[in-house]
């Protein structure tokens, strides 16, 4: 595959970042070719805790790597995106909101989230792979392409078993390097969006921390490795002592009193402490890319001190390392996976395509915090979506735009699936509420938007189709969902008076020659403007500003003709649900 040219396009976070990982890349490596078989392989890494619901600020940390790991793929390159799957972390608490869990789950807090049992009624072995899952499936859609590991098969295999006793050999070395911030404080420390490694507090707590979030026993006795107990399978032991000729390490369990003996050259029922595991991984894997919260850049955090440690006790070079901002919810406070409730990648791609969510991380700089829609902004951000569409396809997008929207759409691997006829999203959502689901109405209504060139089948609306009307039956209340009268409203149209009257009749005598969406655009805007005594075809600079007035009037009343409300779905898509038939009979003065 030949090599593409770095881009000069200063606008866009991806190439640039593009660019510094291929040269760091080949700094590492000088002189050797990207392009054959035996070349070096890029490794971007992201890490995933699955504690619980992986929710959509957790998928920025995949989603920034996955981004740049496809540029450089576009460019020629093999790259590797790791995800470290943290399902060797301790089970911290009993998260609310779960279904099939209760508090008899507090049980089991203290042991690695693998020896956690799943849900009730859950299809997985237990706690971590029931909520892998899920990420899993979404990665999938999303069009991720990753090497996937769990930390759990890593320890437990001894994969790092020569890592662990290095760190164990340089403990001192780790203590004085991470003696250097335990009086660091960084003021007004900012929320983090990544849970706090618990392992690494009651690591501290067990052993009497010189500060509660080093991961450190204190400087008198310090050990970068927390065993889980041999018992009760819980981390809350303390490293007694550790002979560095024999590897014999003498641990206790203040949980339920067990204690042993073990050589860890031998023992692999445990692990490093995060602020230890995480540049440990660097050095093993090679990474070059990962990205990380504001939390873990601040003065004293674990990418601060993982920076020092990877570089005088593992040997090996820090990765690029882009801070990335928090990541909401329409109308939702910060996100936490261990709150119920919270949205996850899943939960997002039942209301939106993968191209949209896609665009969302691609076309902010991670540093730039932004929102997800889950409430009545989707339909905005649909339209914002189209718009960009129509600019890509007729050239006039900013290269930036263009290269965002070339990055949700496609991958190095190929085309996401799209629908193929992109149908605005705030119509089908009317129609999904106006027909609550009924397929002969949907297709009557959409084959109506347009007589010239009307849609056959439904499929030619799909996905898009399905993600509007799971919008509208999981997020929009049931009061505020849109019932048509089934009989006219006979007080109010006997009460109107000759202009209300006169505003009906030209409105039902035009039904038939504007029947479309565009047809009963023109129409119903229009109507006011003849009543008015000017051209149906009036422009806004040539009217009063009275007139906006009279059509909101207007509108209002024929909301209440046909849905009680004086509000609804834009009357000219709720026209074409309702049908020319049944509007005449409700309309009809």
């Amino acid at each position: 595959m030949p090599i593409v040219a770095q881009s000069t396009d200063t606008t866009d976070w991806v190439s640039r970042y593009a660019d510094e990982v291929i040269a760091e890349s080949e700094r590492r490596a000088p002189g050797a070719k990207h392009d054959g078989a035996a070349a070096p392989v890029v490794v971007v890494a992201s890490g995933l805790s699955p504690s619980g619901p992986i929710h959509l600020g957790n998928l920025r940390e995949v989603m920034t790597p996955h981004l740049v790991a496809d540029e450089i793929r576009r460019r020629g390159y093999q790259v590797r995106h790791l995800i470290s799957w943290d399902d060797y972390d301790r089970y911290r608490k009993v998260p609310a909101g779960v279904p099939g869990i209760d508090e008899s789950w507090a049980e089991h807090i203290g042991k690695p989230l693998t020896s956690v049992p799943a849900p009730a009624g859950s299809a997985y072995p237990n706690w971590a792979e029931h909520f892998k899952a899920a990420m899993t499936e979404a990665l999938a859609e999303l069009g991720v392409e990753y090497d996937g590991i769990s930390q759990t098969e890593q320890y437990t295999s001894g994969a790092y078993r020569e890592q662990v006793l290095h760190a164990m050999r340089h403990r001192a070395d780790i203590d004085a390097i991470l003696d250097q911030y335990r009086t660091k404080k960084a003021p007004g420390k900012k929320q983090s969006q990544k849970p706090v490694d618990e392992a690494e507090l009651e690591a501290a707590e067990g052993s009497g921390a010189a500060s509660e979030d080093d991961g450190s026993g204190g400087t008198s006795g310090y050990f970068p490795y927390k065993p889980y107990c041999g018992q009760c399978e819980k981390d809350l032991t303390t490293v007694v002592s550790y002979d560095d000729e024999t590897t014999e390490l003498v641990y206790s369990c203040t949980a339920c009193g067990f204690g042993e003996t073990v050589r860890l050259n031998e023992f692999d029922r445990g692990k490093l402490v995060w602020k230890v595991d995480w540049p440990m991984r660097w050095a093993y894997e090679g990474v070059i890319f990962e990205p990380s919260g504001v939390d873990h850049s601040s003065p004293g955090s674990s990418f601060v001190v993982g920076g020092q440690i990877v570089r005088e006790i593992f040997d090996g070079v820090q990765p690029i390392g882009p801070m990335y901002a928090f990541v909401g919810i329409s109308g939702m406070a910060k996100m936490s996976s261990s709150k119920g409730g919270v949205p996850t990648p899943a939960d997002a791609l039942k209301i939106m395509e993968a191209p949209l969510l896609r665009w969302l991380y691609a076309r902010r700089k991670p540093n730039q915090s932004f929102k997800i829609a889950f409430d009545q902004e989707i339909q905005r951000l649909y339209d914002e979506w189209d718009k960009l569409e129509a600019k890509v396809a007729d050239g006039s997008a900013l290269p930036a735009d263009a290269a965002a929207h070339s990055r949700a759409v496609r991958t190095a691997a190929g085309e996401l699936p799209r629908t193929p006829r992109p149908l605005p999203y705030r119509t089908l959502a009317s129609v999904a509420d106006i027909t609550a689901g009924a397929e002969d109405q949907t297709l009557r209504i959409l084959r109506d938007l347009d007589p010239s060139d009307p849609i056959t089948s439904l499929d030619e609306a799909r996905p898009r189709l399905d993600r509007a009307e799971n919008w509208i039956t999981t997020q929009v209340p049931a009061d505020a969902r849109t019932i048509v009268r089934s009989e006219p409203d006979t007080e109010l149209l006997s009460s109107l008076d000759d202009e209300g009257r006169e505003s009906l009749r030209l409105l039902l005598e035009g039904l038939d020659s504007h029947w479309s969406l565009d047809g009963l655009t023109h129409l119903v805007y229009g109507v006011p403007k003849v009543q008015a005594g000017f051209s149906a075809d009036a422009t806004a600079k040539e009217l009063p500003s009275e007139i906006k007035v009279a059509q909101r009037s207007f509108f209002a009343l024929l909301y209440r003709l046909l849905v009680t409300r004086e509000t609804g779905p834009r009357l000219p898509t709720l026209l074409l649900a309702v049908g020319a038939d049944r509007v005449r009979k409700l309309l009809a003065a």
